[in-house]
């Protein structure tokens, strides 16, 4: 690369600002506990993934960067990474290389970005829940429309995004 290139993405400030209106206070305003605890199939929440102790999960973000890109997160809400405790932490590890693989299997992407963003400052669109990203990257994969629309187009419904991890997941 000779130049500077830049993944813009604005199109989601209407998300994090929704976000940051509901207050994300602990209190029963947090979109990921109401997700986890909602008592609907996850298939319908896109819920991919519960560890077998029940204390971390993984599902689709509803306003991705790009397709098949997944949170994994504790089920407790708790928004400091030095919170979780060791089951947590063990589960959250082995949620991220399991999406890892699910992703690869799934989309075969050229590469794939895994991190945290830790507290709003740092882009947390909702902070008071930690949580992991994991998410698919191909050559290219940018384009005129999230810059000058401020629209981001994905190639498939998150229903279908979530049958194809679901299958990718590894077993056990």
């Amino acid at each position: 690369m000779t130049s500077l290139d830049r993944l813009w993405a604005g199109w989601r400030s209407e998300y994090i600002e929704s976000v940051a209106e509901a207050g994300d206070d602990g209190a029963g305003a947090c979109v990921f506990c109401a997700i986890l605890a909602s008592g609907r199939p996850d298939s319908e929440t896109h819920v991919v993934w519960r560890h077998p102790d029940g204390l971390t999960a993984a599902l689709l973000n509803a306003y991705p960067y790009s397709t098949g890109h997944l949170m994994i997160m504790p089920v407790r809400h708790v928004a400091a990474i030095e919170d979780l405790d060791g089951s947590e932490g063990e589960g959250m590890w082995r949620g991220m290389i399991e999406a890892v693989r699910a992703v690869r299997g799934a989309y075969h992407p050229d590469g794939i970005n895994v991190g945290a963003n830790l507290g709003r400052s740092a882009g947390a669109g909702v902070p008071g829940h930690f949580h992991l990203h994991v998410v698919p990257r191909w050559h290219g994969d940018t384009n005129f429309m999230t810059s000058v629309a401020d629209a981001r187009v994905l190639p498939e419904a998150l229903s279908v995004t979530a049958e194809k991890i679901v299958a990718a997941w590894p077993a056990g």
